[in-house]
């Protein structure tokens, strides 16, 4: 059987016209990974769309993009639809799931407990950022790493590895990183147009939650919650709360970060972070999340009390820190 790399690149060279999208509210991995993917179909000379449901972060607006990333939907979607960051396919948004049978779809994933849901799946756990995979898709199929690819996949990997000092940082990484470096990635300006993002009103948001951390299990648990009406008092949005948890895991003692962020009412979405072999994917999964094994997260319907508790219960179960 050949290789799902190879699959998938004689199928772009053989194919035109490609949908590329990557789950709402996306990361710099998610955004990076769409736009080095709009990169290496333009090298090819194929026609494509670059979608995502909820568009292109703030945070994110410097990125060099060959293409707009649309909001809606084109009216006939394309042959072919190429699904990146996604475990799950209803991340993709409502829009798109409700068509997806109009499409087939190459599914480029790197989440534990990705149903392989796509005619085409390369899904490897292995990997600390889709945009590494997306990196040797492109050296497959001899399109050089250089100018907005570059910086593409930099954002991609550099943001899923936390600059590559996550436990997730692979050799092969380093070296994709070194590789663009030598042929001209400018990674300071990179890395300044990543990290100074911040608003004032964030660095109140950050006070107020890192103040507000609670620590259980012997200072091995640590929380940190937000609520709507901190969002509403500080002018901060959910895309402002993002890196928070991984400064609370910074704290010594600390085991498993998590965070508590509500979404609706009785509406929680959770974030957890770990180091080692600390798996908070089978944390996440226990309420129907997921993730990775030292990055996962999900959702709680409770009241913040009792989803509070919930949360610190199941983690200290699961580690067996009661």
């Amino acid at each position: 059987m050949e290789s799902p790399i190879r699959q998938i690149s004689q199928l772009l060279q053989a194919e035109d016209d490609f949908l590329v999208v990557s789950h709402y509210n996306p990361d710099g991995d998610a955004i990076g990974s769409t736009c080095a993917m709009g990169h290496i179909l333009k090298a090819l000379d194929k026609q494509f769309t670059l979608y995502n449901t909820t568009g292109v972060p703030q945070r994110y607006d410097f990125v060099n993009c060959p293409a707009p990333v649309a909001e809606e939907l084109p009216e006939k979607l394309p042959a072919w639809t190429i699904i990146l960051d996604c475990g799950a396919k209803d991340r993709i948004g409502d829009d798109l799931l409700e068509r997806i049978e109009e499409t087939r779809v190459i599914n480029i994933d790197h989440h534990l407990g990705n149903g392989d849901y796509g005619e085409f799946n390369w899904v490897d756990v292995r990997q600390p950022a889709v945009g590494a995979m997306v990196a040797e898709l492109a050296e497959n199929l001899e399109v050089p790493l250089v100018g907005g690819l570059a910086e593409c996949l930099y954002l991609a990997v550099a943001t899923d590895t936390g600059f590559f000092t996550y436990g997730s940082t692979t050799p092969e990484s380093l070296e994709l990183a070194a590789r663009m470096l030598r042929h001209g990635l400018d990674m300071p300006r990179m890395n300044r147009l990543i990290t100074k993002q911040w608003s004032e009103e964030r660095l109140r948001l950050w006070t107020e939650v890192m103040s507000g951390v609670e620590l259980f299990a012997d200072k091995r648990i640590a929380l940190g919650t937000i609520t709507r009406e901190v969002f509403e008092r500080t002018g901060t949005t959910s895309e402002d709360t993002e890196n928070i948890i991984n400064h609370i895991r910074r704290l010594k003692s600390v085991r498993v970060a998590a965070i508590l962020r509500e979404e609706g009412p009785d509406t929680y979405k959770f974030s957890l972070r770990s180091y080692g072999d600390d798996n908070v994917q089978e944390i996440a999964a226990r309420f129907g999340g997921g993730g990775h094994k030292n990055a996962a997260g999900g959702s709680i319907q409770a009241p913040i009390d009792e989803a509070s508790a919930l949360l610190v219960d199941t983690i200290a179960d699961a580690l067996e820190l009661k």
